[in-house]
């Protein structure tokens, strides 16, 4: 079966035909071509698909594309749109890179959505805080160090837009 729902996709809605088993990760990269968003696991257990869904970080590999109908889908092209204004990188972008937080950057899309539900809910997070709010997202390039120092200089940073 499928049905007819509205999606906004960073900021873009537009009416779509939705297999109701069609995942949320699948309409992303390959309908909307926004191939940011990343498939690892395919089982919720890495977070590299991870999307803010109304502002909270979402699987995407675990949700089915239909049940986003009427919410907010952000993606990591998104922070590419708002970034500084300019389409320039976003200050959690930034900081990543200054940081060496982002290795070979596989997880880097799903750890920066995460990282950005905490920001905009904890302008000053903890390192404890910033380590529960990633713990749903796996790294096998780091030690976790670097992308903790990432996050920790974001929200240190004056200009943070959200």
């Amino acid at each position: 079966m499928s049905q007819r729902v509205f999606l906004d996709v960073n900021g873009r809605s537009r009416e779509e035909l939705i297999d109701d088993h069609e995942l949320l990760i699948d309409y992303l990269r390959e309908r909307r071509g926004l191939t940011g968003t990343k498939r690892g696991c395919d089982g919720g257990e890495c977070g590299a698909c991870t999307v803010l869904l109304d502002g909270e970080p979402r699987l995407s590999c675990l949700t089915l594309a239909a049940s986003c109908a009427g919410r907010a889908i952000e993606t990591i092209e998104s922070r590419m749109l708002l970034g500084g204004g300019d389409g320039g990188l976003s200050a959690l972008q930034r900081a990543f890179h200054e940081k060496l937080g982002a290795q070979c950057g596989y997880c880097t899309p799903g750890m920066i959505m995460a990282a950005e539900a905490l920001l905009r809910r904890r302008p000053q997070p903890g390192e404890a805080e910033i380590r529960e709010a990633l713990s749903g997202n796996l790294c096998r390039c780091t030690g976790y160090v670097k992308i903790v120092e990432a996050v920790k200089a974001a929200a240190a940073a004056p200009e943070v837009v959200r």
